[in-house]
């Protein structure tokens, strides 16, 4: 699914949509994309002369990525977060780099769902936690 079809799904829009594409495999594992671009809003002041991607932006890349697990429940609802844990970071992300975000459901208990999720660039671990969210 490209970024314009996410948009059928997700609540969110530019500048805060962080998906490109994803697919999702039979295995109901998604694989998501996102290329970081030099112009983001939120590099500019994270450093100047030094931009990094903050921590809470890749965690926000996961949580979108996790929520289209569960795509056929989304639409005209929005996704919050109910939880963030176990979040690491191992290595920073840059403007340019291509985010890849592996994606799975863990649990569900009524409107709320438990993921698993990890983001690499260039297959280098960047980030990996477990992420909960609620559709309301």
């Amino acid at each position: 699914m490209n970024k314009e079809e996410l948009k059928e799904y997700l609540p969110h829009r530019e500048p805060m949509l962080l998906v490109d594409r994803i697919e999702i495999d039979e295995e109901g594992i998604c694989h998501a994309e996102y290329r970081v671009k030099e112009d983001e809003f939120f590099c500019r002041g994270h450093f100047p002369g030094n931009p990094i991607v903050p921590g809470v932006i890749q965690c926000e890349i996961m949580a979108q990525s996790c929520a289209l697990l569960v795509k056929d429940e989304i639409k005209g609802k929005t996704t919050l977060y109910t939880g963030i844990d176990k979040v690491r970071f191992k290595q920073v992300v840059k403007p340019g780099d291509l985010c890849e975000v592996t994606a799975r459901l863990k649990n569900r208990r009524g409107n709320i769902f438990y993921c698993e999720s990890v983001l690499k660039v260039n297959d280098n671990l960047c980030c990996k936690g477990e992420l909960s969210f609620a559709l309301v």
